[in-house]
């Protein structure tokens, strides 16, 4: 089982995007700032998940999402699951 997650930063309202196989874990390094790309940067509160079979498809979808390059369609993909 893979995971897809989006946690937002709420001191700059920014978003990371990534997959793990672990998400409680995922979510406390970000808190710990144990990951470089988001160290510094929080505190992030956990916006968006979607649970996949596998870790290479949770990869998949993570780059996936990269690739939009938009954080307005970022915004619409996490707006969708508030509804």
């Amino acid at each position: 089982m893979g995971f897809l997650s989006i946690p937002r930063s709420q001191t700059s309202g920014r978003f990371y995007i990534g997959s793990t196989d672990n998400l409680e874990r995922h979510l406390s390094e970000h808190h710990r700032n144990h990951t470089p790309p988001t160290r510094g940067r929080g505190p992030w509160r956990l916006v968006y998940q979607e649970a996949l079979p596998t870790m290479l498809e949770a990869r998949r979808r993570e780059l996936e999402i990269k690739r939009w390059k938009s954080a307005k369609l970022v915004r619409e993909l996490v707006d969708s699951r508030k509804g």
